[in-house]
């Protein structure tokens, strides 16, 4: 966070960034600003001959979000902003502006579904995912992930963090889970409104990891309910759902659900403690996260 506030690594992203707008035949037009530094990325932006544009500088443990741009505008070119630059070493992408987001609740269901398209023609992807560093949070590796929760929050856990009552529930949920018929697939992992632009398109990758395709349902539909109450949600669920029927048999694809919603908790405490290695602001979301594992009633 301290080098993206120097003047000497902002010279070197501004000269970085007309170079690949050069290549382009595209010419800076004003002055880039800094409208965001966050502990774990920044962002600057610049009004351009073809618009305004962005370039982005994740840290080390979000880098491959650059890359990873890359692999979707081939496979999804119509769900992600296309990528203008990528310089996937450094971490750093030039994307276009996108528009407006969602930026409200009411749209979200429809987004999950369109979600749910995208992450159809991702399956036969995913070695191509994880090659580009996207966390592997899929069913098999989820009872090692939940060790590495409980050491990175530490203390202030209850007694079934300890005695191994919660191991052994996410190890029987990640084995049911494990035999479903669907492939594993991309989890954005922090799908909300602000995150989805109008189209819809998806774009703020650097959370995301490969999982169950359902676990990426967890937040939208947490955020519909909240928001619009939980008919609203058990609604979305169900279309989203009626994108997979194929696989499974709906009863069957409820279940994962429920199974992938509950275990993608374990990749959310996981996201929260980066954050909060970064932000003291948010030191607790991780240990908050993770007691929603024991939440009532269990799937």
């Amino acid at each position: 966070m301290a080098e993206w506030s120097t003047a000497g690594w902002r010279a070197e992203a501004v000269a970085w960034l007309d170079d690949a707008l050069a290549r382009r035949g595209v010419v800076r037009c004003g002055e880039v600003e800094q409208p965001r530094v966050r502990p774990w990325a920044t962002v600057l932006c610049a009004e351009t001959s073809a618009g305004r544009v962005w370039l982005k500088a994740s840290g080390a443990e979000t880098a491959f979000e650059a890359g990873l741009y890359l692999v979707l505008h081939e496979v999804v070119p119509e769900s992600v902003l296309e990528p203008l630059a990528v310089d996937a070493e450094r971490g750093w992408v030039v994307l276009p502006d996108g528009g407006a987001s969602l930026g409200d609740v009411s749209g979200l269901g429809d987004a999950l579904v369109a979600y749910a398209r995208m992450q159809r023609r991702l399956m036969p992807h995913v070695d191509r995912l994880l090659a580009a560093g996207v966390a592997d949070m899929r069913p098999e590796v989820l009872p090692r992930r939940l060790s590495e929760a409980v050491a990175v929050v530490g203390g202030g856990l209850p007694a079934e963090f300890a005695d191994g009552t919660a191991a052994r529930w996410v190890a029987e949920w990640a084995a049911e889970l494990a035999a479903s018929a669907l492939p594993a697939s991309l989890d954005h992992n922090d799908l909300h409104p602000d995150n989805v632009l109008t189209g819809p398109r998806f774009y703020d990758w650097g959370d995301s990891v490969v999982a169950h395709p359902f676990a990426a349902a967890m937040l939208p539909l947490s955020v519909i309910g909240d928001g619009l109450g939980e008919a609203a949600a058990v609604e979305a669920g169900e279309r989203y759902l009626a994108e997979f029927t194929d696989f499974a048999p709906i009863g069957r694809l409820r279940r994962e659900l429920a199974l992938a919603r509950r275990l993608g908790i374990v990749a959310r405490t996981l996201t929260w403690a980066r954050a909060a290695g970064a932000a003291p602001e948010f030191a607790d979301a991780p240990r908050l996260t993770l007691l929603s594992l024991l939440d009532e009633p269990r799937p």
